[in-house]
């Protein structure tokens, strides 16, 4: 599931997406992004930091705080690069972080590295919200473009 308002983001995105097998499900509007979620019930969530209505920081510790959907995996694609912006957003629960624009190795790649740690994640581990790193327990080329 990607969340991203700019048009052209979401369009290269989905166009990766698809291009590597997967049926991405695209989200413009964040207050919509949970209930979306819960629908789809997505492998991933790639959301944009900057976006209207509810952050994308906002929407990662939402994501993080619901019991059906707190084990996803995050990626967050941003525009915002310094070591404090990924510091914060690791911190809000995302697991990978590509600052726009975008390279298109590096976006698939994240994605790939993302869904595989997923699959092989046992069934009894639960996110450590510290570390942001499954642990043992219950529970259960460039393109892109500026923000907008």
């Amino acid at each position: 599931m990607i969340v991203e308002d700019n048009a052209l983001n979401i369009k290269l995105f989905c166009d990766l997406l698809a291009a590597h097998g997967h049926e991405p499900e695209a989200v413009t509007d964040s207050r919509n992004a949970l209930d979306a979620a819960r629908n789809f019930s997505p492998d991933l969530v790639i959301t944009d930091i900057q976006l209207p209505h509810v952050s994308g920081l906002d929407l990662i510790r939402l994501i993080r705080k619901d019991e059906e959907l707190a084990r996803i995996p995050i990626m967050a694609v941003t525009a915002y690069s310094t070591s404090e912006d990924e510091e914060r957003i690791r911190a809000a629960g995302a697991q990978a972080y590509v600052s726009k624009p975008i390279s298109v190795v590096r976006f698939a790649e994240a994605v790939e590295k993302l869904l595989e740690s997923s699959r092989d994640a046992p069934t009894d581990e639960v996110l450590d919200d510290s570390t942001n790193e499954f642990i043992d327990g219950p529970g259960p080329g460039e393109a892109g473009g500026e923000e907008s």
